[in-house]
């Protein structure tokens, strides 16, 4: 059946909602979500039966070491340059149903019924191609935030359980996550995996 724009589907264009918007906002992919969740965790060592009374804590903030990973904000402008480029080409494909639409609104009495729908086929078929660029956009954007921030995730997880393990720790939790109501005084580990990542500010 042919694509025909009803009643509803103007109305919609008309108040400049449809389709929506991409949300391709570089902004908001600051690479804290998959590296929260990689480190979303309290890192145990040392799995053997340990009295509680042997237990070394510590602590890191992942935030923080996120923000000071070399390679993390040259990440984040690839990022933010693909983002922009998506969205160049979605805001060009969005101004294109928008010239075509307002084109048959304007001549829609003078045409036969032949190129009515012929018009109103090649707009639902402009509209079908917008939807699907918006949806394979967000995939391919997260595909390559995930592949930015692997070697730095990784780069931080192996530092943090390498000075936990070197210095007797049995288990160090994130702070950032904010999920531990109480606990002893711990050692923040900050100094020392900054140091192993070469990191001097």
């Amino acid at each position: 059946m042919p694509c025909v724009l009803g009643n509803n589907q103007k109305n919609t264009l008309e108040n400049n909602d449809f389709p929506g918007r991409i949300q391709l906002n570089p902004k908001n992919f600051t690479m804290k979500t998959i590296f929260r969740i990689a480190l979303m965790m309290v890192f145990v060592l040392g799995i053997n039966t340990v009295a509680q009374s042997q237990a070394k804590f510590g602590h890191i903030d992942t935030n923080e070491l996120l923000r000071l990973m070399p390679g993390r904000d040259a990440a984040q402008q690839e990022l933010e340059t693909y983002a922009r480029e998506l969205e160049t080409q979605f805001t060009a494909m969005q101004n294109e149903f928008q010239t075509k639409y307002q084109n048959y609104l304007e001549n829609e009495s003078t045409f036969s019924e032949l190129v009515r729908q012929s018009r109103q086929r090649e707009l639902g078929s402009l509209q079908e191609r917008i939807m699907e660029f918006q949806e394979s956009a967000q995939e391919d954007l997260m595909r390559k935030e995930n592949r930015l921030l692997q070697p730095i995730v990784e780069k931080a997880r192996t530092a943090i359980e390498t000075v936990a393990k070197e210095n007797g720790y049995t288990y160090v939790f994130d702070m950032s996550m904010g999920v531990v109501l109480y606990a002893e005084p711990g050692d923040d580990l900050m100094p020392k995996v900054k140091a192993k990542l070469g990191i001097t500010q």
